[in-house]
C-alpha cells in the first residue's frame, strides 16, 4: 500500500478542535470474523456474505477537554484538512486504550491509520504503556484484518456485549500491540 508521505500527522491541541469532529463515514459488511481459541492460540477465521449492506456509526461530538483529561488524540491532516483521527484513553493496565480510529474513505489503503497507530507509541511508552489495545466488532472485517496487519494480536473475546441491543449477536474482539 503506497504511504501518502504529505499527511501530516501531530497530536492535537485545543486549536484543533474542528479535527475532533471528522465524520463517521459507511464501512462494508460483508460476512464476519469467527475466533476461535485452542490451548496455545486464539485463531481468526472470516466467513463472507454476498451481502452489500454497509454500517456508520454515530458521530461522536469529541470535545478537546474530556479527550485531554482522559487520554489524547492524533490528527492526520492533508495540509489543514483533517482527513483522519485517532483517540486514545489512559487504562488502569499495561495498554493505552485505542479508542477510535478513523480515517476519510477519499484517504484510505495509504497507510495513514496505520500512521496515527505508530506515532502514538512513543507518547504511550512515555505514559509507561507496553502496547496498545483496541476493540473491533466481528461484522467489521475490514477493521479486523488491518489490525491484524497492522501488527495487533487477539487477546480476548467478547460474546455477551450486546445482549439485549438492537445488535444482538455481535461479538468484541480485543486486539493487542506490544512495543
Amino acid at each position: 500500500m503506497p504511504e501518502n508521505k504529505k499527511i501530516e500527522i501531530r497530536q492535537l491541541t485545543a486549536q484543533d478542535t474542528p479535527a475532533l469532529q471528522l465524520p463517521n463515514e459507511p464501512f462494508a459488511l460483508h460476512g464476519r470474523m469467527i475466533i476461535t481459541r485452542d490451548a496455545a492460540a486464539w485463531h481468526a477465521q472470516v466467513e463472507e456474505t454476498d451481502s452489500a449492506a454497509t454500517q456508520t456509526f454515530p458521530d461522536e461530538h469529541y470535545q478537546f477537554a474530556e479527550i485531554a483529561k482522559n487520554g489524547f488524540a492524533l490528527g492526520a491532516f492533508d495540509q489543514n484538512k483533517p482527513v483522519g483521527l485517532a483517540t486514545y484513553q489512559e487504562a488502569f493496565f499495561k495498554y493505552l486504550y485505542l479508542d477510535d480510529l478513523k480515517v476519510n474513505a477519499a484517504y484510505r489503503h495509504q497507510g495513514i491509520a496505520r500512521r496515527l497507530i505508530q506515532e502514538a507509541a512513543p507518547a504511550a511508552k512515555q505514559r509507561g504503556y507496553a502496547g496498545i489495545y483496541t476493540v473491533g466488532q466481528d461484522n467489521n472485517i475490514d477493521a479486523c484484518r488491518f489490525y491484524l496487519a497492522a501488527g495487533f494480536q487477539i487477546g480476548g473475546l467478547n460474546t455477551r456485549g450486546y445482549d439485549h441491543t438492537q445488535q444482538e449477536g455481535k461479538q468484541d474482539i480485543y486486539f493487542y500491540l506490544d512495543f
